[in-house]
């Protein structure tokens, strides 16, 4: 079966009655660079302010690349997000930490209506918690020179109030369960470092469970600090999207095989009296399957709360 999409509304669904429900894309909140690795100080709070922005003019259906560029008056559109989103952490002990990231996000595109007219939806983003334990500190009193700052993260995800059943919706709408170990080392000459990330998702509604791997280094000068690294998403399960590059008739299944090859670039400085962070962040997709290629934009302001200075 597929699905004529319009300006607004799913008429074919609404006139067959049918249940349309698309799983959309992944997009929940996450920090990036291996930072989950480090805790806050105990009774500290570290409140994140982040906006992001992405847009995509291509998307594969299945392996097959697709162009999704409307163009009108000059102008070009393609599948466009906006969102921002407060992430919050506390240090419970010396080792253990608290986070929650709440936020509102928006996406839109025109190339899948018939007239070219925009069309969206607008919600809260997938809501994502959890509490994580600092195994092993860099540099702690005893260690091996070779022990990295180690972390394991259980985390948990409340799906948004955005319209799931809209095609690139931004996020996975899905409640999830989702285990993490983070790991961050300097090594070579002073400031230089690596970074790893990986977890794994449980997707308790879509049952399109995935994979995060994200790998990178970074440089640290002085009160900056530059980070750059590769990220992978992939699915365990899934459907494939099926389009029509005639009529451009997009069946988006409910739970899509998403997989995508990002790279990730992003640069930071911290405030010397008060500590606080503001920063930059960009990923590119350069490849997938199922899913959009975005290239997104970021900042943030971190302030730091409590805690033993």
């Amino acid at each position: 079966m597929r699905l004529r999409l319009r300006s607004g509304r799913c008429l074919l669904a609404a006139a067959l009655g049918l249940a349309y429900s698309a799983a959309a894309s992944e997009n929940a909140p996450h920090t990036p660079f291996g930072e989950w690795a480090s805790v806050p100080q105990k009774g500290q709070w570290l409140v994140r302010l982040t906006y992001q922005e992405s847009e995509a003019y291509y998307f594969w259906a299945g392996h097959d690349r697709y162009k999704a560029d409307y163009e009108t008056r000059g102008e070009h559109y393609g599948i466009d997000i906006n969102q921002g989103f407060v992430s919050v952490q506390y240090g419970l002990t010396d080792r253990w930490a608290a986070d929650l990231a709440v936020g509102y996000t928006t996406v839109g595109w025109r190339f899948f209506s018939d007239d070219g007219s925009a069309d969206s939806t607008s919600g809260l983003m997938d809501i994502v918690f959890g509490i994580r334990c600092q195994i092993f500190q860099e540099g702690q009193e005893n260690g091996p020179e070779w022990l990295p700052s180690l972390a394991f993260r259980a985390g948990a995800i409340v799906p948004g109030s955005f319209d799931e059943h809209f095609p690139f919706a931004p996020g996975n709408s899905s409640t999830a369960i989702e285990p993490e170990l983070i790991a961050r080392k300097h090594f070579g000459w002073p400031g230089f470092g690596a970074y790893a990330d990986a977890l794994f998702r449980w997707n308790h509604t879509s049952a399109n469970d995935q994979y995060i791997v994200a790998f990178g280094l970074f440089q640290q000068i002085q009160r900056w600090e530059l980070s750059a690294g590769y990220r992978h998403l992939g699915s365990i399960n899934g459907d494939n999207i099926e389009f029509d590059p005639v009529t451009r008739e997009i069946f988006y299944p409910r739970a899509p095989r998403e997989n995508q090859d990002s790279i990730e670039a992003g640069f930071s400085y911290t405030t010397r009296k008060r500590q606080i962070k503001l920063g930059f962040y960009s990923r590119t997709v350069f490849d997938g399957v199922n899913t959009d290629k975005k290239f997104w934009l970021g900042a943030f302001l971190e302030v730091p709360f409590g805690g033993t200075r």
